[in-house]
Parts: C-alpha cells; sequence; structure tokens
C-alpha cells in the first residue's frame, strides 16, 4: 500500500491531494481585502469594511469570525488547487489531504495535541463564518453569503491504546474562491517568513505583495487601515505601523511613513484652513530599484 494511501473507518482508499510541493500559492482577491479577524481572541460581533464601491460583511460562527491564523487553511487549500491546475488536471471543489502535511507548509514540525486541536476549531470556524461580498470572482457577483468550506471533516484513526489520531480531512472550497482560482487566475506566491507574522504585518505583506510590482507604492493611512481590516483607533493603528517600521522585518517589502501636506485645502467647522499634515505609507519592494511611485486609490 502506498504511503499516501488513507485507510478510513470504512475501509475506503483515498489518495490526497497532498503533498503540497513549492511555495504556498494565495489568490488575489482573498490576499487583497480583509476577509479574516486579525484578534486571537473570538470576535463574535458581524464585521463590515466599505473601500470604494466595494462592500464585506462578515457574520461569525458559534465559535467567532474565521482568523487570519485559520486563513492559513484557505491558502493550503487554495495552493493544492493551483498545483493540480499547473499540473493540467481538472480541479472540482473537493480536497482530501493530510493535516501531517498541512503543519509541514506553515512551519510546524511537531504538532502538539493543542495544534491539531486548533486546527480542528479553525476547520469549525471557516464552515460556520458567513461572508457577503460585491467583489466578482469568474466574472460573477454572489448577492447571498457563502462560507469559505460548505463542508469539512476531519476523520480519525483509533490507535490499539484507544486513542484517537488525525489521519485526513475533506473538505468542500465555496464556489466564489473555486471561481477566483480556476477562471481568474490571479495567483501569488507567498514568502516561507509569512507563517511567522503577526495579523498585521501579514495583511501589510499581502498587501505589499498584490499591488508593489517592483515598484513603490503610497497609501494614505486610512485607505491601508480599511484594507488591513484594522478595527483599532487610529492612533493604535499608526503607532503599531511604526513599530512595524522599526522592526523592518516583513518578508521582501520595506514599510516607512510620512507627513505630508494634504492635496485638498481643508476647513474647519469655522471655517479655519486645518493645517494638520496626512500621514502616508510608503511600501518598496526589497533588492529593488523604484522606478516610479503608484498611489493607490479606493475602488
Amino acid at each position: 500500500m502506498s504511503k499516501q494511501a488513507i485507510v478510513t473507518r470504512q475501509g475506503n482508499l483515498f489518495e490526497p491531494d497532498s503533498p503540497l510541493h513549492g511555495k504556498v500559492r494565495g489568490e488575489r482577491s482573498v490576499m487583497d481585502f480583509p476577509f479574516f479577524a486579525l484578534s486571537k481572541v473570538p470576535v463574535e460581533k458581524e464585521l463590515e469594511f466599505k473601500i470604494g464601491k466595494l462592500s464585506i460583511q462578515i457574520r461569525p460562527s458559534a465559535t467567532g469570525i474565521a482568523t487570519m491564523y485559520d486563513k492559513e487553511i484557505i491558502l493550503y487549500v487554495a495552493s493544492l488547487m493551483a498545483q493540480a491546475i499547473s499540473r493540467g488536471e481538472e480541479v472540482d471543489q473537493n480536497f482530501t489531504f493530510t493535516a501531517h502535511d498541512f503543519f509541514r507548509i506553515t512551519g510546524v514540525p511537531r504538532p502538539s495535541k493543542r495544534d491539531y486541536d486548533r486546527f480542528t476549531d479553525a476547520l469549525e470556524r471557516l464552515q460556520g463564518t458567513q461572508i457577503k461580498t460585491n467583489i466578482q470572482t469568474g466574472s460573477k457577483i454572489e448577492k447571498g453569503w457563502f462560507s469559505w468550506l460548505s463542508e469539512a471533516t476531519a476523520e480519525y484513526a483509533v490507535l490499539p491504546n484507544g486513542e484517537q489520531q488525525l489521519r485526513v480531512v475533506k473538505v468542500r472550497l465555496c464556489p466564489w474562491l473555486h471561481r477566483a482560482i480556476q477562471l481568474d487566475g490571479h495567483i501569488y506566491h507567498y514568502h516561507h517568513d509569512y507563517f511567522r507574522l503577526g495579523t498585521i504585518e501579514r495583511r501589510l505583506y499581502e498587501i505589499a505583495h498584490c499591488h508593489c510590482e517592483g515598484e513603490e507604492i503610497e497609501l494614505p493611512i486610512e485607505l491601508l487601515s480599511r484594507k488591513v481590516g484594522s478595527t483599532a483607533e487610529a492612533s493604535k493603528f499608526k503607532q503599531h505601523l511604526k513599530a512595524v517600521q522599526a522592526r523592518d522585518d516583513l518578508p521582501e517589502y520595506k514599510l516607512s511613513l510620512k507627513e505630508v501636506v494634504p492635496s485638498e485645502l481643508r476647513l474647519d467647522t469655522r471655517g479655519r484652513r486645518v493645517t494638520k499634515l496626512d500621514t502616508v505609507v510608503v511600501l518598496t519592494p526589497r533588492n529593488r530599484v523604484p522606478v516610479s511611485r503608484l498611489e493607490i486609490q479606493a475602488a
């Protein structure tokens, strides 16, 4: 019997879509927009973000909204799908993989019982979290709500000593993301250090990775806050960015802040000119000389 073959309780043989070879890959829309909670503590209230004409509403599951750490499973499944497409295979929405390979890819060499518990909790949140958005994929817009995983099953083998061991995971990816990967083809590789970052730093990396394309970009801090998905006060978000700038540990990109004179005249309630400077965040690819500056506007 092949090492890849998994014997389930029913005695059937499954050939997992894992192992994943090469880098983790993500789809642009999931990278660019705030679909996941930044907090480690369960977020149990609905979130809503508006970026220009685009809108995202997120309803929590019974255990809260899917987090940036739960997103690792979505990235892993998306990578399996992209890998199959690159081999010329036809892919549907169903994927079977081993938790062992997921942990290998995300940098957990010796997963503990706590890691496995977090993994199954993440599956539950990904299936239970509801999303509504007007962001189109595959030339379609879904008007209703969808979950990242419409189905998720973790199958265990019972060992001779009575302990249960997670062997195979079966999930069904939502049509929204399946269309994006299969039809839109905007797939980006992730740096291996991504999984070592905090949640805000992960979002900063993803946004830079989507937009820099070899050139330096500038974003008003208010727009960046919305794209990151931050619900913190503006001053606290700015303080966090200053800490990121000081550490300078984002993979592939550098972040810096600068104060600029507002491009438009602004008046206070008494008609007096507002002299407060605007904060702009600059993201620059490492090891590349920027030839021009791009400014991201809300869509």
